[in-house]
């Protein structure tokens, strides 16, 4: 039986924006498959009797010239077979075809997310989600083919998102995860080379932004000799204080620390992010919180996580919350000690790094950078000296 090939406009689903998705329908021995053709319309800008978008439809003619490529491509195939006399159902020719057109850009960044999900990597796809919604907000959808996003899409979305008075930082950041999906669609043949935005726009123009600024010795030690009203004023300093004096460890590789992490009053662990292994002399203050903090019954060395943390996303959104709480309430000190920027754990590992390289310390051993570009190098750095080195740099922070 000859097949039947053509797109609906699918009213039997409905977006979150109204519109309906336009799919390519099958129909071979008597079953019918349909597959997303990547675009979606309002009801009202398609005629249904030739099953075409109407003369009011924004963008018609593009739309037009995607749908009889993709008619013309099944239609090839289709018939390619029955010469050849091979044998095909209206699923097998629609997967045939299906590498380039299947793959909504909405699609494949939700296979990303669920990838690292079951990667374990559950910040990592918090993030990406984050970003997800963002570019739905954006579109409004994004059952749209990787085409649709070109260098003008991007710089609407740049400016959409400064409209929302959003830092370069977040804009980079979203850009990178969009631009993340548009490398793996390319790797695995789903998208042409030619349809990569990111030739004409240039992420690395947002990163051009002033630096942070760290704060004085004078403003670090006013923080760190705040007599905190909350429980949470205290814990908020005495992991601003541990982060300062500990080489700048941040907030996250703070709340996973266990007692095995100290030895001979060392601290030794590994970096989340990097995985690269640190050695630091614990200076006499953070050896005061540690005891502060010391509990028989727990494992871990502060109450930030316990044993009943088990799964990823147990630990990922006990972190993500006490960490607001812990900015928020560093941030509230910092207003009323009069400092003249917003003050939150990454400020003590900036400051770690600015006040010793502002004391005389070679670049070699800390870098102002430490976290960012750099922090590779300054990690291989800091493991390239022994702990004499470091220990003698670290009486600087005083």
């Amino acid at each position: 039986m000859k097949e039947t090939i053509k797109v609906v406009c699918y009213k039997s689903k409905t977006l979150a924006n109204g519109e309906h998705p336009l799919m390519i329908c099958v129909c071979k021995d008597n079953r019918r498959k349909y597959q997303s053709l990547g675009i979606s319309l309002q009801a009202k800008y398609w005629d249904f009797n030739k099953n075409l978008p109407n003369k009011k439809c924004p963008d018609r003619d593009k739309i037009l010239i995607i749908i009889n490529e993709r008619l013309n491509n099944l239609q090839r195939e289709a018939l390619d077979k029955r010469v050849e006399g091979k044998e095909f159902t209206a699923k097998s020719l629609l997967d045939t075809t299906s590498s380039e057109h299947s793959n909504t850009v909405g699609e494949s960044y939700l296979k990303y997310i669920d990838i690292l999900k079951n990667e374990k990597r559950v910040r990592y796809a918090g993030m990406y989600t984050v970003s997800y919604n963002s570019f739905l907000k954006f579109n409004g959808h994004l059952d749209i083919p990787f085409s649709d996003i070109d260098s003008l899409w991007l710089k609407r979305y740049e400016n959409w998102m400064r409209s929302q008075e959003l830092s370069n930082s977040t804009i980079s950041t979203r850009l990178r995860h969009l631009r993340t999906v548009f490398n793996i669609a390319i790797i695995e043949n789903k998208i042409k080379k030619d349809c990569y935005p990111f030739k004409f726009y240039k992420i690395a123009k947002l990163n051009q932004t002033t630096p942070k600024r760290a704060l004085k010795k004078s403003e670090i030690l006013s923080i760190i000799n705040y007599q905190g009203k909350t429980t949470y004023e205290k814990l908020a300093i005495d992991i601003f204080t541990f982060s300062y004096f500990s080489g700048g460890i941040n907030f996250i590789d703070i709340a996973k620390l266990k007692k095995f992490n100290i030895i001979e009053n060392k601290l030794i662990y590994n970096r989340e992010k990097t995985k690269k292994t640190i050695i630091i002399p614990l200076q006499t203050k953070a050896i005061g919180i540690v005891d502060k903090y010391r509990n028989p019954k727990s494992s871990f060395i502060f109450p930030i996580l316990s044993e009943f943390h088990k799964t990823e996303i147990q630990i990922a959104n006990r972190l993500h919350k006490t960490l607001a709480k812990i900015n928020k309430s560093l941030k509230d000190i910092g207003k009323t000690l009069n400092i003249p920027i917003p003050v939150t754990t990454y400020v003590a590992r900036h400051s770690f790094a600015t006040v010793l390289k502002k004391s005389g310390i070679p670049t070699s051993i800390i870098s102002e950078s430490l976290g960012h570009s750099s922090e590779k190098v300054t990690q291989i750095y800091l493991d390239s000296f022994d702990n004499e080195q470091i220990d003698e740099a670290m009486k600087s922070l005083l």
